[in-house]
């Protein structure tokens, strides 16, 4: 009996992996078959918009006069920008920023720097508060670390202005230290695959596509008519998302133009935000599939994001299909032939999704040759195991409702 019940759960959890493998084939091949996105008129009109650049900080004393600099050196009327350091600092942070603020308004940047008594809400919390604090109908997000060159803003806004419409634009995101290391090429190998195929695809297929917490602008009617800024969530970017969509809207996706960030280029640091992300996600699932499902989007657009939502307990999906099918050969004394067959299914499924996705954006980007990608993609694998080791616990306890404090990762301005 206890055979059998340990049976069941190796083959409940590939059914697991074959679902969530199922959602990147689904992509791949919408990847080939979608028209090109029709960008229309994008320019933009003569009277530009008032424009609120948010910048949240914590802690971040090296990047800070950096994201500053290059937020006042964006293309845009002086008289129709504001740039907010939301800084819920403690540390030396602040009194570097306060230096960066007093040049950059006496050369005649209209900047405002933020401080909260508390970090009530976190990231969330510290761009309600300065909403609040400006009224322009727009609204950019840029993290600490990232770095958009100064035609940024206006090929965003042409874009956004373009769909009354739309919630939201997200442009992609390159990455400065992307060659540092073993670590930071095989998160780029990932996040190339995540814009270029992943948030490409569904923004074109029309399915709800994730606003990645920076380099993106935000239409403040659609943030009010979707409730605003909520922090009971880790991942509040994508909780909003979905809210807006709920609402009616939808968001607009761009290649190009793009802005610069950091990756974690330690493994310690790269797993706390992996950590933070796939609970995020799964606290979104927890409060927003009913709404989803009760919608009336597409069977596509609410199995995609279902499953998108879903996809992090891949972790403890694989950590505990592991542990259970040791135990299966241990018990039986060998390796049963529906698992054999099964597992050989999931090999050619598995390899079909790193490569199908990675080596298309690793070509469209132009990342290199064949052999160099070939030796960045074998490391994948590797730090999948080590997520489903790492983080397989924290996921089910954000599935079962624990909050935790939402952690920053350390930039070193790469």
């Amino acid at each position: 009996m206890l055979l059998s019940a340990i049976d069941f759960i190796v083959f409940l959890c590939l059914v697991v992996q074959f679902v969530v493998a199922g959602y990147f084939l689904y992509l791949i091949y919408w990847s080939f078959e979608s028209p090109a996105a029709d960008t229309g008129d994008t320019s933009l009109p003569e009277e530009l918009p008032r424009v609120l650049i948010q910048i949240p900080v914590y802690n971040e004393p090296l990047v800070v006069e950096r994201v500053l600099a290059a937020a006042a050196s964006l293309d845009w009327p002086r008289d129709r920008l504001t740039i907010q350091l939301l800084d819920d600092s403690t540390d030396l942070t602040s009194d570097i920023a306060v230096h960066a603020v007093a040049r950059l308004r006496r050369g005649g940047v209209d900047v405002v720097h933020v401080r909260r008594h508390d970090r009530t809400g976190f990231k969330a919390g510290a761009l309600a508060e300065g909403m609040a604090l400006c009224d322009a109908p727009y609204v950019a997000v840029f993290d600490a670390d990232f770095v958009a060159p100064p035609g940024w803003l206006r090929g965003a806004m042409a874009a956004l202005l373009a769909e009354p419409r739309a919630a939201f634009v997200q442009t992609r995101i390159e990455w400065g230290n992307g060659e540092k290391n073993w670590l930071t090429r095989a998160q780029r190998l990932m996040q190339d695959a995540h814009f270029a195929v992943e948030q490409d695809v569904r923004a074109r297929r029309g399915v709800p596509f994730q606003f990645n917490g920076t380099g993106g602008i935000w239409r403040r009617a659609a943030v009010e008519e979707a409730g605003g800024w909520s922090h009971d969530t880790l991942s509040e970017d994508l909780d909003l998302v979905l809210r807006t969509y709920l609402a009616g809207r939808h968001g607009v996706f761009l290649m190009e133009p793009h802005v610069v960030g950091e990756l974690p280029a330690k493994l310690d640091d790269f797993s706390a935000q992996q950590s933070r992300w796939s609970k995020g996600f799964v606290q979104v699932a927890r409060k927003l599939l009913g709404p989803i499902w009760r919608s009336g989007w597409s069977d596509e657009a609410k199995a995609a994001t279902t499953v998108a939502l879903g996809q992090q307990l891949v972790f403890p999906v694989l950590a505990v299909g592991i542990v259970a099918l040791i135990l299966s050969v241990l018990g039986h004394g060998y390796l049963i032939g529906l698992f054999r067959f099964l597992l050989w299914l999931w090999l050619i499924a598995m390899l079909a999704v790193l490569f199908g996705t990675t080596w298309s954006a690793y070509r469209r980007l132009a990342r290199g040759d064949l052999l160099r990608y070939l030796a960045t993609a074998a490391s994948v694998p590797a730090l999948i195991v080590y997520l489903a080791a790492a983080n397989a616990g924290a996921i089910v306890s954000a599935g079962l409702g624990r909050k935790t404090e939402f952690k920053r990762t350390p930039k070193v301005g790469a």
